[in-house]
């Protein structure tokens, strides 16, 4: 047991677990606008047409109304973008589980259940316990490797029971029947509906299907490159799926990010980076003007003229090397001025 608590507790950085946090809640914020937001229209039909899910009638929860509905759009819609900034993790983490929960709720109690939002939220409901965690910070935490493991867990629980209730439900007449042709006749687009000339190869398709659901947990024993390829081949098959049937399985592929390096993912950085590139420098801040003096409170600081001594020191006129320096005399401003004797300091004759 104390070898599975380690692995479960395997620490991991932080930034690992704030990309993360990020990119989940923003998935929450684009489910109930894109993806899920035909629940705001379904609540003008009876009520009589909602049938709540098994935990709608323990709790119990009310029959929505298009006033509980639009209360709980906004709701959600402000905590989620508010969650995904890093802020109250654990006050807005709450919140938004709560919330979504109950979307989730109305959503799936009016026909099927959507089995891809299992491991978003698992991951909803362990991101609140971790606590605060900035982008690009490579502290290991066992708190943050504790809750990307669990969100892990629920990723390929998903595809594991995926593949348990198509036998359960379906037997191995899910293998060998017109599973994928029935899909691609519903749902197909131009690059699937050639598969239908071709019924041996979606038979085929089928099989691996289960083969890729039934081996995903692998992925835990698995280590570098062989690691990174399965993750790579989740990816590109739920590309294919969406590409053949139009099912994208967005909130999973996002909870699927978990097993990702995203404290390698630095958007403030790389915005700022990118800034100066678009945003060349103007010819002011490209040529700056030279510093200004500093200003004393009494006034400018000026240079100051060294003192001797015995007084100022006057600058002198430079002097030619051809001429010698011959001393000055002081003569009255009203007398003429005569040349004296080098020797006498007298005027000749």
């Amino acid at each position: 047991m104390r070898r599975v608590g380690d692995w479960l507790t395997t620490p991991e950085p932080l930034g690992r677990l704030a990309a993360f946090r990020t990119l989940a809640y923003l998935l929450v914020a684009a489910d109930i606008v894109f993806f899920t937001g035909w629940i705001r229209g379904r609540t003008s039909v009876s009520g009589e047409l909602y049938a709540p899910l098994l935990v709608g009638r323990v709790l119990p929860l009310p029959t929505p109304n298009a006033a509980l509905v639009t209360v709980l759009f906004w709701a959600l819609l402000a905590t989620t973008l508010a969650a995904a900034t890093g802020r109250a993790p654990r006050l807005l983490g709450w919140t938004v589980l709560a919330l979504y929960f109950e979307w989730l709720i109305i959503a799936f109690s009016y026909g099927k259940v959507d089995h891809d939002r299992f491991g978003i939220l698992v991951a909803l409901a362990v991101l609140p316990t971790v606590g605060r965690a900035r982008h690009g910070d490579l502290t290991p935490s066992a708190k943050a490797g504790w809750a990307l493991r669990v969100t892990q867990l629920a990723v390929i629980a998903t595809y594991f029971l995926a593949a348990w209730a198509k036998l359960r439900y379906g037997g191995l007449d899910w293998l060998t029947g017109a599973t994928l042709a029935r899909a691609v006749i519903r749902r197909g687009t131009f690059a699937s509906e050639w598969l239908l000339d071709v019924p041996g190869l979606l038979v085929a398709a089928q099989f691996g299907i289960m083969a890729f659901e039934l081996t995903s947990p692998l992925i835990f024993v698995l280590r570098g490159r062989a690691r990174n390829a399965m993750i790579a081949f989740f990816y590109l098959f739920h590309a294919v799926t969406w590409s053949a049937i139009t099912i994208s399985f967005m909130p999973h592929q996002v909870a699927m990010t978990s097993f990702l390096p995203l404290e390698r993912v630095l958007p403030v950085l790389w915005a700022r980076r990118l800034l100066p590139a678009r945003w060349p420098a103007t010819p002011a801040a490209r040529h700056p003007a030279p510093p200004e003096a500093p200003v004393s409170p009494a006034g400018p600081v000026t240079a100051a003229t060294p003192v001797s001594p015995a007084g100022p020191v006057m600058p002198t006129a430079p002097v030619s090397p051809a001429e010698p320096v011959m001393p000055a005399t002081l003569v009255d401003s009203g007398a003429p001025v005569t040349e004296t004797d080098s020797r006498s300091g007298r005027a000749p004759g």
